[in-house]
């Protein structure tokens, strides 16, 4: 059962007054989030061991590119991988050297305490019991402040599996932004959450507005983009006809990430986005990906190499277009404080 529409929850659309106007010297920019996770077989279920934490060469090559193009992803990261020496000192020199933010992931099959059932349906934290999604939250963060010397103050659910009570949970742990919502999706016939109809903007979520959701950026591209998330939704409802239409550039959904999507796609809901007025671009891809053989989406040295023509042009082309990158302290200095609170001042 929701709880109440204006509470903040994270399954429920924003309130009007919710919604967040960045200040106008922001402009439009793009942020990299890197979900930093443990490699395991995506295609076995879910599983507390059999896991690995290897791709560190990987991401070390990836965080050099990144650097080098002025980019200072936030690497959202789960528990194997902060308890993991070797990538936790690595990860804490790149924040240490002021190159990238640290956040919070939460896989709960890898994630003390460990009490729960390891099924499909409790792969989202969201759906497990409010004691059981805390206690592993805290477990994260309190894993993250050894590591790194602060609790993190970004997060990202692991399959984007927030619930009724995780905004709740995620102001009272201190956080102040989440990046789980993954506008225009829908997984609830996969045990998890329905992201249709949600914004594609920052706004304020939780019960006291502290925290601020930013979704993921999904765009729609083709002849009938200005049909939207209604048509895309009713095409997938009649067998083929989605396919058909995305074949034949009449509709497409696109999400911002090198996986599983060409860059001319890519461009294209940049462009898209932009004729929406979306002022930031949330970009996002998994971490196994830097290294070959632990994603479908770089499987050898050649997928690899493409990985990064594609960063390549997506970079050159948000160039072209004047989109420059955002910090996360960049994006949070850009939040104007809500108008009730002004009032109370």
């Amino acid at each position: 059962m929701n709880a109440h529409p204006f509470d903040g929850n994270l399954l429920d659309s924003p309130q009007p007054q919710d919604r967040i106007a960045l200040t106008p010297d922001f402009g439009t920019r793009f942020m990299l989030f890197v979900d930093t996770e443990e490699e395991f077989d995506w295609n076995a279920p879910f599983s507390r061991t059999g896991h690995g934490v290897t791709a560190l060469a990987g991401m070390a090559r990836g965080q050099g590119y990144f650097a080098d193009a002025g980019v200072k992803p936030v690497y959202v990261t789960d528990y194997p991988v902060v308890d993991c020496d070797a990538a936790a000192a690595m990860m804490g020199q790149w924040a240490s050297d002021g190159a990238a933010d640290i956040g919070a992931h939460l896989h709960p099959w890898v994630n003390p305490p460990h009490v729960e059932e390891v099924t499909a349906a409790n792969s989202y934290a969201g759906s497990l019991p409010e004691a059981v999604e805390l206690a592993k939250l805290e477990a994260l963060c309190r894993r993250i402040e050894q590591r790194f010397g602060q609790r993190p103050i970004a997060y990202r659910a692991g399959r984007y599996g927030v619930g009724p009570n995780s905004a709740r949970l995620l102001e009272a742990a201190g956080f102040r932004l989440d990046s789980s919502v993954r506008s225009r999706f829908d997984y609830s016939g996969q045990h998890g959450p329905d992201f249709r109809g949600m914004p594609l903007t920052p706004y304020w979520a939780g019960p006291n507005r502290t925290l601020v959701e930013l979704p993921l950026s999904t765009a729609f591209v083709g002849l009938l983009r200005g049909a939207g998330e209604r048509l895309y939704r009713a095409a997938q409802t009649m067998g083929p006809l989605a396919g058909a239409m995305a074949r034949a550039r009449l509709l497409s959904r696109v999400p911002l990430t090198p996986e599983g999507v060409s860059a001319q796609e890519a461009m294209m809901a940049i462009d898209a986005l932009m004729e929406e007025g979306v002022p930031l671009l949330n970009f996002s891809f998994h971490s196994p990906t830097l290294e070959p053989g632990h994603t479908p989406y770089v499987r050898d040295e050649a997928d690899r190499t493409a990985f990064y023509r594609w960063w390549d042009a997506v970079l050159n082309h948000l160039a072209h277009r004047g989109v420059r990158p955002a910090s996360l302290n960049q994006l949070l200095a850009a939040i104007p404080m809500r108008a009730e609170a002004c009032q109370a001042a």
